[in-house]
């Protein structure tokens, strides 16, 4: 059922399909239902062009079997799309999460190939598709979003051909040696080329992209287009994602944010150093080595617990998942070694939290650390590393970075490490905790005009800007929004 009062979209010029919806079912103390706006960029940056352009956002609820008539909540027209407790199961956990996921993550776990979690996939990605076709108003645009979704586009094609369709990827593209090792490869190849622009958080994606169409589906290719037999033409391309810059800048300026910082030091102990890492809890974030190598630092008598600390916050992630729930214990293992050896009475090595915080607690975190250690194995961009720029307004501490995440390409005065090599990640750290303060001025200063310079709105307005110009017979255009 929608919620009480509120009227059902009407036909959208913007259409945003994505796996989750741009908000949260709440069931409050009386059972009554409430919904929360969901964190996250993606909806920072959609929502001002979506209210310009009477947009709809169809998305999962995240329960099942939800079968909810489509609803409005502040303003935005959200239209629900039911999953079953198998499709859950098979399409979300199986497929997305236990299928592409780690295939597109350069292998760091193995992928399973199931056929009745691919028949899963092209089932819910049908349904999603179908529900695009009827929301969509005539030469509507539709932005489609990451890896649930990659049938989407030619089966909306094929429904709505009026329509003009982009699709952007916010985890990595694998190179053909790894993409090729699954069976419905030219499935996933031609339910992409439905869109009119296909985009990637690296140019390395984009290019991966292009390659496998020609190799696998023998479409003629000149640089990032792809020329298709009935005279379209495809468009790869980058379109690194960004953060909200100002309104993470602003909130750690607040006097709130700055005073819980200076708490979270006391807490501490008042170190001389905080080492701080944030990720989801998830095995391509190379969680365990760089909990590994720092501990490696506290033994080997580079780092002491007396006067440093390392705070890991590891939010929960896919816990039905039997790879997430052996990642828990094995850090859980570590930690627990980690300070029982080389903690003392106050003093643990790492204060590890399991949880998730809100965003103003983050800041404070960020404000907090001098060194912030952002190590994936693998990533699509990461923007945990963006926020801590963000929010370092005194143009003070040191961001280690994976080289294997897309935020290296642009902030590119990090200090660089492969998170494989322990050795080196160690030399990092002890030389980012060791920086002059005019060294470490110098590198934030640069990262933060990056930051500034190309936030989450301008992602959204050049993905869509390029979106518009991929097919000018459509005579209709997107208003930008007045924010922008």
């Amino acid at each position: 059922m929608s919620p009480a009062g509120t009227p059902k979209p009407r036909q959208a010029d913007l259409v945003i399909v994505a796996n989750r919806l741009p908000v949260d079912r709440v069931v409050n103390d009386d059972g009554s239902v409430a919904w929360r706006r969901s964190p996250g960029g993606l909806v920072t940056a959609i929502e001002p062009v979506m209210r310009e352009n009477d947009g709809a956002w169809i998305g999962w609820s995240g329960g099942s079997d939800d079968d909810m008539e489509p609803f409005v909540d502040d303003g935005l027209s959200l239209v629900p799309v039911p999953l079953s407790a198998a499709e859950i199961e098979e399409f979300y956990e199986g497929f997305s999460n236990a299928t592409l996921w780690p295939l597109y993550h350069d292998v760091v776990a193995k992928p399973e190939f199931h056929r009745e979690w691919w028949d899963a996939y092209v089932r819910v990605n049908r349904r999603f598709a179908e529900k695009a076709a009827e929301v969509a108003a005539e030469d509507a645009t539709v932005w489609v979003h990451d890896y649930q979704m990659q049938l989407v586009p030619a089966m909306l094609r094929e429904l709505r051909p009026d329509l003009r369709i982009g699709f952007f990827l916010h985890i990595p593209f694998p190179p053909a040696e790894l993409f090729q090792q699954l069976p419905w490869r030219r499935q996933l190849l031609e339910g992409l080329l439905g869109a009119d622009v296909v985009g990637f958080q690296r140019p390395g994606a984009s290019q991966n992209f292009v390659r496998l169409v020609r190799q696998r589906v023998g479409h003629k290719t000149h640089r990032d287009l792809i020329y298709l037999p009935d005279g379209r033409v495809v468009q790869a391309g980058s379109f690194p994602i960004s953060i909200d810059t100002p309104g993470l800048d602003a909130l750690a300026r607040t006097e709130a944010v700055g005073e819980r910082a200076r708490e979270i030091r006391e807490q501490l102990g008042n170190p001389r150093r905080v080492l701080l890492g944030i990720d989801r809890l998830d095995y391509t974030k190379g969680i365990f080595d760089r909990l590994r190598a720092f501990g490696e630092l506290v033994r080997d008598g580079e780092v002491s617990v007396e006067d440093t600390v390392f705070v890991q916050v590891a939010t929960p992630s896919r816990e039905r998942v039997e790879q997430y729930r052996k990642l828990r214990d094995d850090i859980d293992r570590l930690v627990g070694r980690l300070n029982g050896d080389l903690g003392s009475i106050g003093s643990p090595a790492i204060h590890y939290m399991h949880t998730s915080y809100p965003k103003e607690e983050m800041a404070a975190l960020f404000r907090a650390a001098d060194v912030m250690v952002v190590t994936p194995l693998r990533d699509g961009m990461n923007l945990v590393a963006k926020e801590y720029v963000a929010c370092r307004y005194d143009d003070q501490g040191a961001l280690v970075l994976s080289e294997f995440a897309g935020a290296a390409d642009e902030l590119r005065q990090a200090y660089m490490v492969n998170p494989y090599d322990i050795n080196g990640m160690k030399a990092a750290i002890v030389t980012a905790m060791n920086a002059e303060p005019r060294e470490l001025a110098r590198r934030m200063k640069a990262m933060r005009k990056t930051v500034l310079d190309h936030d989450v709105k301008s992602w959204a307005r050049s993905f869509l800007a390029v979106l518009d110009e991929a097919r000018p017979e459509h005579h209709k255009q997107l208003r930008p929004s007045r924010s922008a």
